[in-house]
């Protein structure tokens, strides 16, 4: 048992070095730059949020790169809905779902853009938002370089907006920080399809037209969009100076359900692209996106199976052979120590790098350098309930928190 853990862990570290070389062959890069944007348009899926779309439609307004706020399409499931008034007092335009027992943000996004499209209005860049976001003032100013760099997709820094409020706030909040600097930079730089994560995102307008809509329904829209980008040599770019804020969820139960959606969400969209990107993977400009995404999680969920294999024989070792019991506590201790300092670097190193911008008092820096990791690990746990579970939806997660950025 012990062997063949430490053999996943060399076979799933061989595989990630590999990765690291292979990923360089890739050059989906945009063919040419465009002019600036004459017409934006936001979209912004509202239900309910009538205790914080008024902190984002403020933000909008005070945009350093001016945007047409009845151009600000607010998307809500009925009229007795309070965020209907809010929209209105700011001059926003407010489009009520009529296909409400389609369940999902792509939906609500598909339904408004078709009400649009019917229409004949049609703009060159498609900005989607969450509601509970707030935008730095100079978010659309921002994210309008890379649009005019040509990318079709482009997505922000996402911040954190109620990080102080609770440690789960702070460290859920972490993982899109985490994501990007580690993932999304390092994609950016060498030409691949970054991970879109849901909000604080654009689309090119001539996408929009030419998909007659926003035709990506699954549990999680984003990931199905990336893979979608990666295998349509779609160019996707991450810019850290485009920042906007998020709100998180305080309770942890909350973000069971939130990672529960995210994870199933993540191996249904794989089963359907996989074996598509498996036919076009020769001679693909954007191979090193697409070998990357075929290979996936897999070294991760190998190293995850070879360290549990190694902890398991230790522990077998401690109740059936007394003479080893403190060999193997010394092991288990050593084990678990090691895995626990190597993420308190990493995400000490991620806050290091965001000191001057992250939105968290230095006390809660201190205190989610230490929780994340063991928050990070109960992704383990939400993955065995996702998967394990038959039917997983999509759950509404509270958004209350107003904005207050750290002083």
């Amino acid at each position: 048992m012990e062997i063949l853990g430490v053999i996943l862990v060399v076979v799933s570290l061989e595989i990630l070095l590999l990765m690291k070389v292979i990923v360089f062959k890739n050059e989906n890069l945009p063919e040419e730059k465009r002019k600036s944007f004459k017409k934006a348009c936001i979209l912004i899926p509202a239900r309910d949020e009538s205790l914080v779309i008024e902190d984002l439609l403020n933000s909008i307004k005070e945009q350093t790169r001016p945007i047409n706020m009845e151009d600000v399409v607010i998307i809500v499931e009925s009229e007795e809905d309070p965020t209907i008034q809010i929209a209105k007092k700011w001059g926003a335009r407010v489009i009520i779902r009529v296909n409400t027992n389609l369940k999902s943000k792509g939906y609500a996004i598909d339904e408004a853009i078709n009400d649009l499209i019917r229409e004949k209005k049609f703009y060159d860049i498609y900005f989607i938002l969450d509601a509970d976001n707030v935008l730095d003032k100079d978010f659309i100013k921002n994210m309008e370089k890379s649009y005019i760099e040509g990318y079709d997709i482009g997505t922000g820094e996402r911040n954190l907006k109620n990080g102080n409020d609770s440690i789960i706030a702070a460290s859920s909040g972490l993982t899109f920080t985490f994501l990007n600097a580690n993932v999304n930079t390092r994609k950016s730089s060498q030409t691949r399809n970054v991970i879109l994560s849901g909000t604080g995102l654009y689309i090119a307008g001539d996408l929009i037209k030419k998909w007659h809509g926003f035709p990506f329904h699954s549990l999680t829209e984003d990931y199905e969009l990336t893979l979608y980008s990666m295998l349509n040599n779609l160019t996707s770019t991450y810019n850290k100076e485009a920042m906007f804020y998020d709100e998180q969820p305080i309770y942890y139960k909350n973000t069971v359900n939130q990672r529960m959606r995210w994870i199933r969400g993540y191996f249904d969209n794989r089963k359907k692209y996989i074996p598509l990107f498996k036919k076009c993977l020769k001679n693909n400009i954007n191979y090193g996106s697409i070998i990357s995404e075929i290979v996936g999680m897999k070294p991760y969920i190998l190293l995850i199976i070879g360290v549990f294999l190694i902890v398991l024989k230790q522990i077998i070792n401690m109740f059936l052979f007394k003479g080893l019991f403190v060999n193997s506590l010394i092991n288990l201790i050593t084990i678990f120590t090691i895995i626990y300092l190597i993420m308190i670097i990493k995400i000490a190193l991620v806050l290091n790098s965001r000191k001057d911008t992250i939105n968290l008092s230095k006390n809660m820096q201190i205190k989610a350098i230490f929780f994340s990791p063991l928050f990070f690990f109960t992704y383990i746990t939400c993955a065995i309930k996702a998967l394990a579970k038959k039917t997983v939806t999509w759950e509404k997660v509270p958004h209350v928190s107003r904005w207050k950025k750290k002083d």
